[in-house]
């Protein structure tokens, strides 16, 4: 059964116009889902201090409120909680992708607002818990559905539009974050979530199916995949649980890293957030470039190794390294991402390319719960009696996997595939 890819006749400015709207449709769908997420990384300092205990020894937990482990296996959790979205994604493959889409980001924020209602760390845990699954298959069904919806010499461009909006949501979160203070400010971030979940209905309206879905003996098992693509499958799996693996931990524990540990002023924070936005949008027109002249593969290597180097930089100590290791790896971040999310879409079928995506998902959350679990661990181990810096944890956890990115070239370059 062949996609039906979105055609963009010479001179025919209405569908021009209807693209554009599709388009910004996304875009915005992807802000939204993305702030929703990000809201838990960028409270987690102050979730941590209000829920937990802080004294004045200088261990990490003594310093934060929680302890690495405790942070560490909560934030796991958030990542495991994403498995869900490999049955929720592979549902598209089945009942469409618009209909998935519009109503797991519609509970996925309802869920996140309830977290405003914590009365505990594990309360807040358990609704971040029930919402990631939803978003994050809302998120993989966005970049699928922009993919489909793209012709080849669009698809790498409209990629990189989503990419941004989901790296200004995450900075509007961390903004807020800064911006919103005092006792308990994290419950009005959370809250937040109800206004995008008002606008998910009429934005969708114009975003149309990319194919009809039929039943077939192919989709007989939900999240099944054919024998014939499982090596390539594995492969793209390997390089995400790799991704998942550094972006985790190095998200993750960022501003308790930036506020907790190294004392930077939370409005300092948010604005090296905002400052981020340049470094990213570099990455994103850099990432558009390199897909286009050297090619997928390449522009993904390039990423996954620029994001475990940067991201173990930001944590060898001092504000300095912190601060230039989080801007740039947020350059680097924006050369993986819309690469990645080509190269992981482009070379499945449509029959079976949303249930690809979730499993794609589900290594990177494998990857990213793994990364925070031994980040967190390490950083208890090494720092028993006192913190300055969370090098250690970062070099373990950030550089052993590097080199699966020779695994690459296992893969064909997709850049000029025509979608099947």
């Amino acid at each position: 059964m062949k996609t039906c890819n979105l055609v963009e006749p010479k001179g025919h400015d209405s569908s021009k116009r209807e693209l554009d709207r599709v388009t910004l449709a996304l875009f915005l769908v992807t802000l939204f889902s993305s702030f929703a997420q990000f809201g838990a990384v960028a409270s987690l300092n102050d979730v941590a201090r209000h829920f937990g205990h802080s004294s004045s020894s200088g261990s990490l937990r003594s310093i934060v409120g929680l302890s690495g482990s405790m942070l560490g296996v909560g934030l796991g959790l958030l990542r495991l909680a994403s498995l869900g979205a490999l049955p929720l994604a592979s549902l598209a493959d089945r009942w469409g992708r618009t209909r998935v889409l519009r109503r797991a980001m519609l509970i996925g924020l309802l869920a996140t607002a309830s977290a405003s209602l914590s009365p505990s760390y594990w309360f807040f845990v358990l609704c971040f818990a029930l919402a990631r699954p939803l978003l994050s298959a809302a998120s993989a069904l966005v970049q699928v559905i922009t993919v489909e919806l793209s012709t080849s010499a669009k698809r790498i461009h409209r990629l990189a539009i989503m990419a941004a909006g989901a790296g200004i949501g995450a900075g509007l979160s961390a903004i807020l974050h800064g911006v919103i203070r005092g006792p308990g400010s994290f419950r009005w971030l959370f809250g937040l979530a109800l206004v995008p979940a008002l606008f998910i209905r009429p934005l969708l309206r114009v975003v149309h199916e990319p194919s009809e879905v039929r039943a077939s003996s192919s989709l007989a098992r939900l999240t099944s995949v054919p024998r014939a693509i499982r090596g390539h499958l594995g492969v793209v799996s390997t390089i995400a649980f790799t991704i998942g693996m550094i972006t985790g931990p190095a998200n993750g524990f960022a501003f308790v890293y930036g506020e907790g540990v190294l004392k930077i002023n939370p409005h300092v924070v948010a604005s090296v957030v905002a400052l981020s936005a340049a470094t990213g949008l570099a990455g994103l027109l850099l990432s558009r470039r390199l897909a286009r002249s050297v090619g997928r593969r390449w522009t993904v290597a390039i990423g996954v190794v620029g994001s475990g180097v940067t991201s173990a930089f930001a944590y060898s100590g001092g504000r300095g390294s912190f601060v230039i290791g989080y801007l740039i790896g947020v350059g680097a971040a924006g050369v993986l991402a819309p690469a990645a999310t080509a190269i992981s879409t482009e070379i499945f079928a449509h029959s079976h390319r949303a249930t690809a995506a979730g499993w794609v998902v589900v290594a990177g959350v494998l990857g990213a719960t793994t990364g925070l679990a031994l980040f967190g661990w390490v950083g208890d181990v090494v720092h028993a009696t006192t913190v300055t810096s969370l090098r250690i944890p970062a070099l373990v956890t950030f550089l052993p996997l590097l080199p699966t990115v020779l695994l690459l070239w296992r893969l064909p370059e997709s850049s000029r595939m025509e979608l099947v």
